[in-house]
């Protein structure tokens, strides 16, 4: 079945899509004996593809990797960026940041902190970020103000966004300070910024914004010490094993 270049090799795990591209654009990457070009359509089982000279498959695709990182503000959730801000992958040693194909499972935005899933496990990523297929995610939120029970029920029931309702979620007011409150919210989807732009259109704005979990997998759990900002720990089996069901028994 053909798909793009990028595609196949950040399927394979031999890169990210974004450094197979980066490979491509510095003529690294052949199709049978010659030079790929981006947006290339190949059939694996067809037509013979190789990096530097040197033929790849699927079977060459190095040891899979599931890490669970703490991301800390101001770092953003991609494998490279143009304007040279410090990227998630940074924060990884040399090791596992450079030829093993590692990348971000979805995003967190660059002022977020909290839970993201870094692998190489390209079928895993493409699986776990279709649209089809939803983890809850759950994030603690501080915003500006107070909002009553009514804006909360509204927020839970789901708000249009660009002509399309959100889904249900679950928002529980968790503390009320002298001028902002803390909110525990769980989504179903995560559609750009999405709790940012609901809270700012019902009047209550985000102020600091932290996610705590992706379904069982937590920053701290009974049997695990808290994860602090920056640093990244290898998921155990039962959460690999988690976030593999996901996608053979996707929630509609």
């Amino acid at each position: 079945m053909e798909a793009r270049v990028q595609k196949i090799l950040a399927q394979w795990g031999i890169a990210s899509r974004r450094e197979a591209e980066e490979m491509i654009r510095q003529s690294r990457v052949q199709i049978n004996g010659e030079l790929a070009y981006l947006g290339q359509k190949v059939d694996p089982q067809k037509e013979a593809i190789a990096i530097d000279g040197k033929p790849v498959s699927k079977k060459h695709r190095p040891a899979l990797i599931y890490l669970l990182l703490h991301k800390p503000a101001g770092v953003v959730s991609t494998c490279y960026d143009p304007h040279q801000r410090t990227t998630v992958l940074d924060l990884l040693p040399k090791e596992l940041r450079e030829g093993s194909g590692i990348h971000p499972v979805g995003r967190l935005d660059a002022d977020s902190t909290g839970a993201l899933i870094l692998t190489n496990d390209g079928e895993l990523t493409f699986g776990l970020t279709h649209p089809r297929h939803s983890i809850a995610k759950t994030y603690r939120v501080l915003v500006k103000g107070h909002p009553p029970e009514t804006v909360l029920h509204k927020w839970r029931q789901g708000v249009m966004l660009e002509g399309r309702k959100t889904r249900t979620a679950k928002v529980e007011l968790i503390e009320r300070c002298a001028e902002e409150s803390f909110l525990e919210i769980v989504l179903q989807e995560g559609r750009n910024r999405q709790i940012r732009r609901i809270a700012q259109q019902l009047g209550y704005p985000v102020i600091k914004l932290h996610r705590t979990g992706i379904g069982q997998i937590q920053l701290q759990t009974p049997k695990e010490p808290f994860l602090s900002e920056g640093k990244y720990r290898s998921l155990k089996d039962y959460e690999i094993h988690f976030l593999q069901e996901q996608i053979i028994q996707p929630n509609y």
